[in-house]
């Protein structure tokens, strides 16, 4: 298991079409180094939070899933376009007293 304590995060905010929601989030989840989801309208009203647990091997995470999953498909269903903002955990951050020489 790694270790995210002290690493830095990366958020980054994306456009989704409503069609290709579901199919982004299970893309994402299968990185395995995204660390929150949160789901907003294009006005940037959040309607979903999902923090996604370290660790989780990837398939099981998917079907741990499943329940946030049928959410978002009944969100994605609602509007044509999203915003998602993805929290990554930068795991190329090194710690400056582990230097390798």
């Amino acid at each position: 298991m790694i270790d995210y304590r002290g690493k830095h995060t990366i958020t980054e905010r994306v456009s989704v079409a409503g069609s290709e929601l579901v199919a982004f989030v299970k893309g994402l989840i299968a990185d395995g180094n995204v660390r929150r989801l949160i789901i907003r309208r294009p006005s940037g009203v959040a309607l979903i939070d999902v923090p996604l647990t370290a660790g989780v091997a990837v398939g099981g995470a998917v079907t741990l899933l499943a329940p946030v999953i049928a959410a978002i498909a009944a969100i994605a269903a609602l509007l044509a376009k999203f915003e998602v903002d993805i929290e990554r955990t930068d795991i190329n951050d090194h710690d400056e007293h582990n230097h390798f020489i």
